[in-house]
This record gives C-alpha cells, structure tokens and sequence, in this order.
C-alpha cells in the first residue's frame, strides 16, 4: 500500500515537470527577445489570420474596446481621429475584450453590427481576445510585459501608439480620448517620421 502511494507521488511529480517543461516551451516560442508587434498574426472580427507585420510603415493605435463601457462613446472620437488621419499613414486596431465588468459579452458577429451600425467604424476591428488574466493573450503579454509601457490593462480603451518602426512609443489610459490633445501630437509627431 505504501509502495503504491509512493508510486502515485512520483508520477505526478513527473507529470508535472512534463507539463511544465511543455508549458515553458510553448511560451518561448510565443515571444522571445526577438518578438515585435510585427511577430504577431490576429484575427479579423471576420475570422481571418492578419500578420500584423501588414502594417510596417504605418503608425498604429492599438486598443481594447466593448460595447457596455461607459468609454464606449469612443468609438466616435477613434472614428474621427482615423479619418482625419488615415491618408497620412494611421492604422487603428480594436481589439474587443470580456475582461472587465463582462461589457464585451457578444460575439463577433455581434460586435461588427454594433459597431458599424452604432458608430460607422470603418478602422480594422479583429476578434475578440482577452487583454489580462490567465488567458491574457501573447499580443497583450508583450504589450504589457516587453515594451516601456508595462503593467496591466486597468480598463477598455487603453491606447498604445506604436511608430512606422513598430516600436511601441506611447500608452494611454482608458479615460484619455483619442482625440485629446497629448494624443492627436503624439500621432502628427510619428506621423511625420518617415
């Protein structure tokens, strides 16, 4: 009977260290030193694979979005600040997430239709993912972990302006419109970086 119970310890232990030598290796290979925002291929709202490295040359506004936020109303101002700036090199990317206070609960099909309807978005919406926790997706690891602007998504709409290099050059929170002054010179300052 202790011979058994001795047995059982021992290959849960190695299952473990298997499991955990798995893990260790799967996430090496998500994101390693070499890793960019250009590393990454994402999901359309629609279901296809875009490599983000599409977008080399093109300034970028990432940020996480939902439809029951009392920041919701940005849609408007993230609309108006890509058509005033779309034909000088600017790229918006929405990413909708469930991760706070459940106000992304729809499903893709579902967020399109609020937003186009809603809003008119016209900039590049892609699949839902979650922004922090546990299932934390590696694009948001990186942006959270591996860039200068570090430490966990606090809400929807925090803004990351990532240069024509695709160096991550600027965060901003939630509450901070994209239209707000430091955000519209930050965008004319690398939009003018060629």
């Amino acid at each position: 009977m202790k011979l058994m119970f001795v047995i059982g310890i021992v290959a849960l232990f190695i299952s473990a260290e298997r499991l955990e030598a798995q893990n260790d290796g799967a996430d090496n290979s998500k994101m390693t030193n070499d890793t960019t925002i250009y590393s990454f291929t994402m999901k359309s709202i629609d279901g296809k694979d875009i490599p983000l490295s599409q977008y080399k040359g093109d300034v970028l506004m990432i940020v996480n979005v939902a439809s029951l936020c009392g920041n919701t109303p940005q849609y408007k101002n993230l609309e108006e600040v890509y058509n005033t700036y779309k034909s000088k090199g600017l790229k918006i990317l929405a990413f909708p997430a469930n991760n706070f206070g459940h106000q992304e609960p729809g499903t893709n099909e579902e967020i399109k239709s609020f937003c186009t309807t809603q809003y008119h978005v016209s900039f590049d919406l892609f699949s839902k993912i979650s922004v922090k926790g546990d299932d934390q997706h590696p694009l948001y690891r990186y942006l959270t972990q591996d860039t200068n602007f570090k430490g966990d998504i606090g809400w929807n709409f925090a803004k990351f302006l990532v240069d024509r290099n695709g160096k991550v050059v600027a965060r901003f929170a939630p509450k901070v419109f994209p239209d707000s002054k430091d955000v519209t010179q930050k965008i004319e300052e690398l939009i003018a970086q060629k």
